[in-house]
């Protein structure tokens, strides 16, 4: 079999939105952000919104929103929509704290993995093998999640010391490291507070700061998944699936294996980020933990097109959003309103440069109603920085939507033999 022909198909097809931005110019783009970040933070005196602790927890509530995005990854790019992500991180977050108290913290992350995993099998039955649609067997498997673990709490948890039937006892932690010598003298630049380059400190101080080895184990994944994807073999044929599953069956994939696998391993990534939540970010499983963190990871997929980097900066965008609410949170989000009436001045030009004259022009209104936001105010209500995190959810995808490609043959149904 030849995988440069079933890679034809995929390369033949050009993205909705023109080319794929370029390295260079991305990294342009975030510096220039960094830029106009570091100027707001001096204009408004907002110190936090790039302290290294700011950054350290917008890490720490990343990584889950980033599993749940790798996993959805996995399993799309296979062709099946994975809006179950939720519910399988709601039993990554039970199995994970049910084992973990009892035999300790990395055996509940086995443990959240096949829970995960679990829900991902029944996840693929109903829409590999018996071809239900894929959105009504995510939102019964969520649904299904929710109620199996708050059952199964009431005979497990509420009987154990330090427990209830809505929280199980405390778990062990698996400790955090800081990378000796360069974490604190990165933190000292920091706290001088100049322009660009103290910024430049706290956002990589905080990437090296009080890190959970299960943090470097996640990051870890990201680059993992792309060589895997888009370097291997293996790779290429679940690909294929997701692509056009009738031309890899004529090459003789097979292709409801792959996409089991892809499934599975996509709720095993789900699972870890429920182990995280239960046994790193809290040390205990509450119920309601995930919070709709699986439905972001969803999201912070399609922000990032299908691709591992892009997720990983959708998933750091969510997580630095959802920060806001734990450390200064009214200041911080009050001065991101001048960085956004900011950009979106950029963006209306943007649009003008491309004679996309009607939206450049309502870009620009709501730019200017965002400068008289935050001239006429001096913090933002406390309810606002809790649906900060939902509120960008809803923009980013909004505002790229028109870039965007999935997968061809991304919840389709298939069956085997179909093509001849």
């Amino acid at each position: 079999m030849s995988t440069a022909t079933i890679a034809k198909p995929q390369a033949k097809q050009p993205g909705k939105g023109g080319r794929r931005m370029s390295l260079p110019v991305l990294l342009l783009v975030i510096a220039g952000v960094l830029v106009l970040t570091s100027a707001v933070r001096l204009i408004t005196g907002a110190e936090g919104i790039t302290s290294t602790g700011q950054m350290s927890t917008a890490l720490r509530l990343a990584v889950p929103i980033g599993l749940a995005g790798l996993g959805g990854l996995w399993a799309e790019r296979a062709g099946v929509v994975n809006i179950g992500l939720e519910g399988m991180m709601i039993l990554g977050t039970w199995f994970g704290a049910w084992a973990g108290y009892q035999w300790g913290p990395w055996v509940g992350v086995v443990f959240g993995i096949l829970g995960g995993a679990l829900g991902a099998l029944l996840h693929a039955v109903a829409t590999v093998t018996f071809n239900v649609n894929h959105i009504v067997s995510g939102v019964a498997l969520n649904i299904l999640a929710l109620g199996a673990t708050r059952y199964l709490s009431k005979f497990t948890f509420e009987n154990a010391a330090g427990g209830s039937s809505k929280q199980s006892p405390p778990i062990d932690s698996l400790g955090t490291f800081s990378v000796p010598g360069l974490s604190g003298w990165l933190d000292t630049l920091n706290q001088k507070h100049w322009f660009f380059v103290s910024d430049i400190a706290g956002l990589v101080g905080g990437l090296l700061t009080d890190l959970s080895p299960l943090t470097v184990v996640a990051v870890a994944l990201v680059p993992i998944t792309w060589w895997v994807l888009w370097r291997t073999a293996f790779g290429l044929r679940l690909r294929s699936c997701g692509e056009n599953p009738v031309a890899a069956e004529s090459l003789g994939v097979n292709v409801y294996k792959y996409k089991y696998i892809a499934v599975i391993i996509s709720g095993g990534f789900a699972g870890l980020g429920g182990a995280f939540l239960s046994i790193v970010a809290s040390n205990v499983y509450l119920d309601g933990q995930t919070a709709g963190r699986g439905y972001i990871g969803l999201a912070a997929m399609i922000f990032g097109n299908w691709m591992p980097g892009g997720l990983a900066l959708g998933a750091g965008l969510f997580g630095y959003t959802d920060s806001l609410n734990l450390r200064g949170g009214t200041v911080n989000v009050h001065a991101l309103i001048l960085l956004l009436a900011i950009l979106l001045v950029f963006g209306a030009a943007y649009l003008a440069w491309k004679k996309k004259y009607v939206p450049a022009v309502i870009t620009i209104v709501i730019s200017v109603l965002m400068f008289v936001w935050y001239a006429s105010t001096n913090d933002v209500p406390r309810q606002l920085v809790t649906a900060t995190p939902y509120i960008v959810t809803l923009l980013v995808l909004s505002l790229s939507a028109q870039s965007l490609r999935m997968p061809k043959a991304d919840g389709l149904p298939y069956r085997k033999g179909q093509g001849k």
